[in-house]
């Protein structure tokens, strides 16, 4: 059977092929009489208009840019989807690409993105994206991993891990372990600062009569597991008896570092993660986490794109306020 076309809905109800675009679009100049009786015939014949066709004529692909560093990371799973919803609402597709972290490989998918006439681009930067000239014209929203120098959409970091590691304070606390994210990382330090930020307000009631409790890794879980082995496979009065970890699969990790020493959790050593990805509320015990508003990052993103703003060289930040998810990993030390 052949296609239905627009000419065939003009044939029919008596009117030009513009009239019938007008109705579609719903322009004002259309009659309530004739939007009805156009609108009837459509519904008669079946008639799809053509995304491609339309997208041709209004100079407007209605498709969205994704690069992200990792797929398999929860936390970029999760603003994928939701900014796939926030899109869809608006009639828009997404494509997501994958940088793998790499500057090379990032400024090629831009290219690829850039060549597929996309209308924007949510772009979470390698760290090494301060190398790529990116396109004149092409709005471009930087998120999570701000850049200096450039505008864009990020959770506050720097005071959301403040905030947990205050509560472990709170608790009673005073060797406090952190699990830091790659140095070269702009999150990562961030994160890092909100952590040193608090311990130092702490002031003389910090306690480390040992090594470090600090140690840098990847966000991963198996990172996470052994930056557990290594903060925990010490003397009990040198080992902390609370760890922030950045992240919540490094968190995660860590409960499997302190199950395997036979060290349980809460009750010899409190966690806490970072992100609120879906797999903290499945963990057992439920794991304590400071959530980012995923789904505020992903709309704001989008939202920007959709007033078509291009890439902006001034450092205009929006950063939305992280909050406490206490879960089943925290309660107060054991005296020594």
């Amino acid at each position: 059977m052949p296609k239905v076309g627009i000419r065939d809905v003009a044939k029919l109800a008596g009117v030009s092929t513009g009239t019938v675009s007008r109705v579609l679009n719903d322009h004002p100049s259309v009659t309530q009489e004739l939007r009805r009786r156009v609108s009837g015939i459509i519904e008669e014949l079946g008639y799809t208009p053509d995304p491609s066709a339309r997208s041709m004529r209004s100079k407007v692909s209605r498709l969205i840019g994704i690069i992200i560093p990792d797929l398999t990371n929860p936390f970029f799973s999760e603003l994928v989807q939701s900014a796939e919803q926030v899109a869809a609402k608006h009639g828009y597709n997404i494509i997501v690409m994958t940088s793998f972290d790499h500057a090379a490989k990032e400024a090629d998918r831009i290219r690829q993105l850039t060549s597929r006439k996309v209308d924007g681009i949510i772009l979470v930067p390698s760290n090494d994206f301060h190398t790529i000239k990116l396109p004149k014209g092409l709005p471009i929203v930087v998120v999570d991993r701000l850049m200096p120098g450039y505008s864009g959409i990020a959770s506050d970091h720097r005071n959301g891990v403040r905030l947990g590691v205050e509560y472990l304070l709170k608790l009673g606390h005073r060797r406090i372990g952190f699990i830091s994210g790659p140095k070269h990382s702009v999150p990562a330090n961030d994160r890092l600062k909100g952590y040193l930020d608090a311990m130092e307000h702490a002031g003389g009631a910090v306690q480390n009569p040992g090594p470090p409790l600090i140690m840098e890794t990847a966000f991963d879980y198996e990172s996470g597991r052994s930056a557990g082995n290594y903060l925990l496979a010490r003397a009990r009065h040198e080992r902390p008896t609370a760890i922030f970890a950045s992240s919540d699969q490094q968190a995660i990790g860590c409960m499997r570092a302190a199950h395997d020493l036979g060290i349980p959790v809460p009750a010899a050593l409190s966690i806490v993660g970072f992100d609120g990805i879906p797999l903290s509320s499945m963990t057992t015990p439920r794991l304590t986490t400071v959530k980012q508003p995923i789904q505020q990052i992903a709309a704001a993103a989008v939202a920007v794109l959709l007033t078509e703003q291009p890439a902006a060289s001034a450092e205009n930040r929006v950063l939305f306020a992280c909050e406490l998810s206490e879960g089943e990993t925290t309660a107060a030390p054991q005296p020594d």
